[in-house]
């Protein structure tokens, strides 16, 4: 099993670490102390060694921090966690609503009389630390510079990770790292740029054509990279992860080890391009005024898939889309009230196992039933166990790391009769999602522009909900990729190639979840008869094939366009999935996509 339902953080262990906290603090004069949940190269994901946060607060969410002070410990959550940390945290951490109630703001309350609050200078990124110390002017709080001091008191901490690095077939990647080397170094001299500071571990990894094994459920290898203008790099990663990628990275990418990454940026002339987002504050601090903010090289160079990366994606999303067929199916044949939430886990991965292809699980697979469906990134453990019972609804997120693609699927499955109120919240779910799997859009627009399109129908009915309605996914990298985003945050453009996904959902705490959720890629849409010859169009091509429960939904309350457009899916679906199941799997399909 690549997923274990193992607890791995408790409440009861955050009050004794925070006061061994607390103590460490006050032997270095510090009021205060900020744990994020961050590793110095600044990526959603974190190696078992980083994760700091949930060692210390039991909170194990992705995205969060918290600000220790002497009598009070503010643990920060976005809406998507707002239930999590309820059930994860001790009384003695308070949980704020973030961005709603600010961090310059909450210190400032909590330090009325002033204090120094300590950080460690490579788990804030450059634009972090100069957004806080702005918002902190005119204030008693001051910021200090410190030494990590969660890892001073924990004892059993991982060291780091070792993961060997493998190549990344060019047949997948669709472009030789030389050409993309090549390519980025042009810009750069375009720009009067000397080189490149690149901290992210899938920029890297894209960059090269590697893949690593540093982050659980995510490809990646821990370095750094700086990429110069005459298109040579300059690696800085443990030696024994390279034995493998040698002859491949070639003599224009030099291999330097860990150790050696700040004399070497202390050295570097001229510009250097940093992206203030994710350049850690120690190596901004370094290059002063040599580092110029224009975002990491990378980012949009590899948001936009290339025709070998979307086919690629296309291919997996079939296998898969055939693997959760198989377990809709084997679930529907279970009696009711026999199936727990660990067993649905375990067999979907079975099920996605049968793929030679298959290397990982792109994150830990949510399966929430009843109540556990409304904590949106749920993880199940073994004593969170829940039997699927009558009048429930199981949200069903997951994906798998495929060598030619990276997946992520959400259905909602009605257990035994579904209450009303929760088919009236699944229709609306389900014409959002159509609504943005329709649209076309002028090029140019970003994701902010056209966020609003999938949550018009909840937000008719007065609902809504709390997380973004999509995100980018990798070619074989991260399952959660920057800088697309659908998203009212999201100001990046979207471009042809770039995946993301279309999820919307809805949560009633205590009662249910609901969330659908396809990939779709970017493509530029046909012309239309009678449409403006001159205006440019985009639209989105469905990656993802598998049945959306016609058991949820208020046929009444949907369109005769919306109908059309799920009938022709299902019959997608039956056309591409049908001939890659069991007989057994095919007849439950055959049944699951007929016409509205």
């Amino acid at each position: 099993m690549f997923q274990s339902f193992e607890v791995t953080a408790r409440p009861e262990q955050g009050p004794p670490r925070l006061a061994a906290l607390r103590e460490v603090m006050a032997a270095e004069g510090l009021d205060g102390f900020l744990v994020p949940r961050a590793d110095a190269h600044q990526g959603e994901y974190v190696a078992p060694r980083d994760e700091r946060l949930g060692w210390l607060t039991g909170f194990t969410g992705s995205a969060g921090f918290c600000a220790v002070l002497r009598d009070v410990a503010g643990v920060f959550i976005d809406g998507r966690y707002r239930t999590q940390v309820k059930r994860q945290v001790a009384a003695v951490f308070s949980p704020v609503p973030w961005p709603e109630v600010g961090l310059a703001a909450w210190l400032t309350d909590h330090l009325a009389e002033g204090g120094v609050v300590g950080f460690d200078p490579w788990l804030h990124s450059a634009g972090q630390i100069e957004a806080l110390r702005k918002a902190l002017e005119g204030s008693a709080v001051t910021l200090r510079q410190s030494a990590n001091l969660v890892d001073r008191i924990w004892e059993d901490q991982p060291g780091p990770p070792l993961g060997a690095v493998s190549v990344h077939p060019l047949e997948f990647a669709g472009e030789s790292h030389d050409a993309k080397r090549t390519r980025l170094a042009e810009e750069l001299r375009a720009a009067e740029h000397r080189s490149a500071l690149i901290t992210l571990p899938d920029s890297i990894c894209w960059l090269l054509n590697i893949r690593g094994s540093d982050v659980p459920r995510n490809p990646v290898a821990h370095g750094f990279a700086v990429l110069h203008d005459d298109s040579s790099v300059d690696l800085f990663m443990a030696a024994e992860k390279l034995s493998e990628v040698r002859a491949h990275l070639g003599e224009a990418v030099r291999c330097h080890p860990p150790e050696a990454l700040t004399a070497a940026v202390a050295a570097l002339e001229g510009s250097v391009r940093v992206d203030r987002a994710t350049v850690p504050f120690a190596l901004a601090e370094l290059l002063g005024d040599r580092a110029v903010f224009e975002g990491d090289p990378c980012a949009l160079p590899k948001a936009r898939k290339n025709a070998a990366e979307i086919e690629g994606a296309a291919r997996a999303h079939l296998r898969d889309g055939a693997a959760v067929v198989e377990l809709l199916a084997w679930l529907d044949a279970q009696p009711v009230g026999s199936v727990t939430e660990t067993q649905v886990v375990t067999e979907l991965e079975a099920l996605r196992r049968r793929d030679n292809a298959l290397q990982e699980i792109s994150f830990e697979t949510i399966a929430g039933t009843g109540p556990h469906g409304a904590i949106m990134h749920y993880r199940v453990t073994e004593e969170t166990d829940r039997t699927l019972e009558t009048g429930h609804l199981l949200v069903l997120d997951s994906g798998g790391q495929y060598l030619d693609g990276t997946t992520d699927i959400t259905r909602t499955i009605p257990i035994g009769t579904p209450p009303p109120e929760a088919c009236a919240a699944f229709t609306r779910v389900l014409q959002g999602m159509i609504a943005m799997s329709r649209l076309r859009w002028p090029v140019g627009l970003a994701g902010r522009d056209i966020e609003a399109i999938g949550r018009l129908p909840l937000w008719m009915a007065g609902q809504d909900f709390d997380h973004g309605l999509g995100h980018g996914v990798g070619a074989y990298l991260s399952v959660h990729e920057g800088p697309q985003r659908l998203a009212r945050t999201s100001h990046v453009p979207l471009e042809p190639g770039m995946i993301l996904s279309n999820e919307p959902g809805y949560y009633r705490e205590g009662a249910f979840g609901i969330r659908i959720e396809n990939l779709i890629v970017v493509r530029e849409a046909p012309d239309l008869p009678g449409g403006d010859d001159h205006r440019r169009m985009l639209d989105w091509r469905t990656l993802t094939f598998a049945p959306i429960d016609r058991r949820l939904i208020v046929i009444a309350m949907l369109s005769g366009a919306e109908r059309d457009w799920l009938n022709r899916y299902h019959a997608e679906v039956a056309e591409k999935i049908g001939p890659r199941l069991s007989p057994q799997a095919k007849t439950w399909l055959d049944e699951a996509t007929a016409p509205l």
